[in-house]
């Protein structure tokens, strides 16, 4: 019988939400934030809206291909999508908060279900650990980067 996992993470950045969700949606710079990226593509849809649906093909730890599809998408806010493949289905959100004293907090989420345990002889969730600390490391140093430079003089 199959069970839900559940993984979270979260990261901080002087990035404003705006600016944040700018780096997350430019799904060209993903690649930047991890070598587990071949082909990223959007198959169906506008970017971003409710039902586009995205094609990732993964070249790590193993070649496979995703689909995502947006079920909720507020800008600057937050963005939610199903993902499907080998036998596993995930729902993931990701958040962008605003903090008081300014920066942003960005959290996310997984709970994923499936036939397949193992991935490359390693647990699922330890790979999908792995990527995710990985992903939304780097791309906490991308948006401090966009951040520093809104502020210098142009």
């Amino acid at each position: 019988m199959a069970r839900f996992e559940r993984i979270e993470y979260s990261i901080h950045t002087k990035a404003t939400a705006l600016m944040a969700w700018q780096v997350f949606s430019d799904w060209t710079l993903w690649p930047k934030f991890s070598d587990y990226y071949g082909e990223i593509r959007w198959t169906e849809g506008t970017p971003w809206r409710e039902g586009s649906r995205l094609s990732i093909t993964a070249v790590k730890p193993i070649k496979i291909t995703l689909t995502h599809v947006i079920t909720l998408c507020v800008p600057g806010e937050k963005v939610a999508w199903i993902d499907h493949a080998i036998g596993t289905t995930m729902e993931q959100w990701v958040f962008f908060e605003s903090e008081p004293r300014g920066g942003t907090h960005v959290r996310t989420w997984a709970e994923y279900t499936g036939l397949i345990p193992l991935i490359a002889g390693r647990r699922m969730k330890d790979v999908l650990l792995d990527f995710t600390e990985t992903w939304y490391d780097r791309y906490a140093l991308e948006c401090d980067r966009v951040a520093l430079s809104s502020l210098l003089p142009s």
